[in-house]
């Protein structure tokens, strides 16, 4: 494994690190009153790593798999019909992210029954199920909007490693990941007056631009797809 792959898988899970579903939930429920459970934010946190680590194993193994069907011509696709399929699929994901984008921000001023459940779930009462349900559905929503992981995947499927060293590189990835958001949990176990205002707010800008966010980047994807899949069909046209 080379330097400037490492640089760049590192410099990709930190911008990973940022996302709705590994800072701004860990940042909302580190924001819980009371003493902070280190071991409820632990399994919130291990179950979107582990997920991620899942998918990136299905990602990679699908990655390599078309990667050699390419390198050895087996993979004998009609181009016409899926660059077609791109287009379609481009326009469909744009307009999804006007909805998604209305929806979070709909969402965005009804505090009251989910502050009561993140008190219950952080304080002990609650079963930790509930938090790892929250994190496989943070996680599942962003699987569409993963675009650092996907770039991550296919640097790691074309650096022809290991399957070993594969699953290690993945699994560094993704506890990488949630180094920030266990970083705000030590700072809140150990001066828990001094970093409750830096964590609210950032709370308070994350909560700000998220719905913002959500809408660029999966409007993101689907201008590229669409662009990508109209660029191909005039150039084969």
């Amino acid at each position: 494994m080379t330097l400037p792959l490492v640089a760049a898988l590192i410099a990709l899970a930190l911008v990973d690190s940022t996302s709705f579903g590994t800072l701004l939930i860990p940042i909302w429920l580190l924001l819980t009153p009371g003493r902070l459970r280190p071991g409820r934010i632990a399994v919130y946190l291990a179950t979107v790593a582990v997920f991620y680590f899942a998918v990136g194993v299905l990602l990679v193994l699908g990655a390599d798999t078309a990667l050699t069907a390419l390198r050895t011509g087996s993979l004998d696709l009609p181009e016409l019909p899926l660059r077609i399929a791109q287009l379609i699929l481009g326009l469909l994901v744009f307009a999804l992210s006007y909805r998604l984008e209305a929806r979070a921000k709909r969402q965005a001023g009804q505090p009251g029954k989910i502050h009561r459940w993140r008190t219950k779930a952080m304080s002990g009462t609650g079963s930790p199920r509930s938090l790892m349900s929250l994190a496989l559905a943070a996680a599942a929503l962003e699987v569409a909007t993963m675009l650092p992981y996907l770039a991550a995947i296919a640097l790691i499927a074309n650096a022809n490693l290991t399957w070993p060293l594969t699953a290690l590189t993945l699994a560094a990835y993704c506890v990488l990941m949630t180094v920030p958001a266990l970083a705000l949990a030590a700072a809140r176990l150990i001066a828990h007056h001094r970093i409750d205002p830096l964590l609210q707010r950032l709370n308070d800008w994350l909560t700000k631009h998220s719905a913002t966010a959500i809408g660029w980047a999966v409007g993101g994807i689907g201008i590229w797809l669409t662009l990508n899949a109209a660029a191909n069909l005039i150039s084969t046209g």
